[in-house]
């Protein structure tokens, strides 16, 4: 991280990036345009503090921690998990130059490979059952979209509709309708319904 205060201030920024700004990530746009491809592509996004139009989201992440623009590199290590492993500027330095991107990129198999493995040791164990329920749930309805999905998950974490909306960025009402609009397209009405789903034996 490019700024050095540490602790609880930046426990404060991710938390601020986690329930408010998340949604507005480029990342997001970018994850979501790749979902087709291959799990093996390693893709390369720069955001500046600049591109971050929203004035909240670049107050609160980019100049309050002095980040001038982050690099992520975005990998996906199974179906429907994608990881970011994020660099970061600080604004003393201005902006990545291009033999430092160039550099990253160079490295960018080997860094996605460790990250991967990272997450294979690790990652899963962390995910937990709600994440395997959803592979499921997935695997039952693969035309969900990443929103209706992100909903799901939320519901199976046991999350309100209020929680669910300020880690999406979205309104507790939006959650609602993606909550059934996806109820809908699994034949199901309700969380007991969605749970006794996900649980049912000999499904993948």
């Amino acid at each position: 991280m490019a700024d050095h205060r540490g602790g609880r201030f930046l426990r404060d920024v991710a938390d601020a990036y986690a329930k408010r700004f998340y949604a507005l990530d480029g990342n997001q746009t970018i994850v979501s345009a790749a979902s087709s491809q291959k799990s093996s592509v390693v893709l390369l996004h720069q955001q500046t503090s600049e591109d971050v139009l929203h004035e909240d989201y670049r107050a609160a992440c980019y100049h309050r921690p002095n980040v001038s623009g982050r690099l992520s590199l975005l990998l996906q290590p199974s179906q429907g998990v994608w990881l970011s492993v994020n660099l970061y500027r600080d604004r003393r330095h201005g902006h990545f130059h291009q033999n430092e991107i160039a550099l990253i990129e160079a490295y960018a198999p080997l860094i996605a490979q460790a990250a991967g493995h990272h997450y294979t040791l690790c990652g899963q164990i962390q995910t937990g059952i709600p994440q395997l329920m959803l592979t499921r749930v997935r695997g039952i309805c693969p035309d969900l979209s990443r929103r209706e999905l992100d909903v799901l998950c939320g519901v199976l974490e046991g999350r309100t509709a209020q929680e669910i909306g300020e880690l999406m960025g979205i309104k507790p009402s939006s959650v609602v309708t993606y909550q059934k609009r996806a109820y809908r397209r699994l034949g199901i009405s309700s969380q007991r319904q969605l749970f006794a789903l996900c649980l049912a034996p000999g499904r993948n």
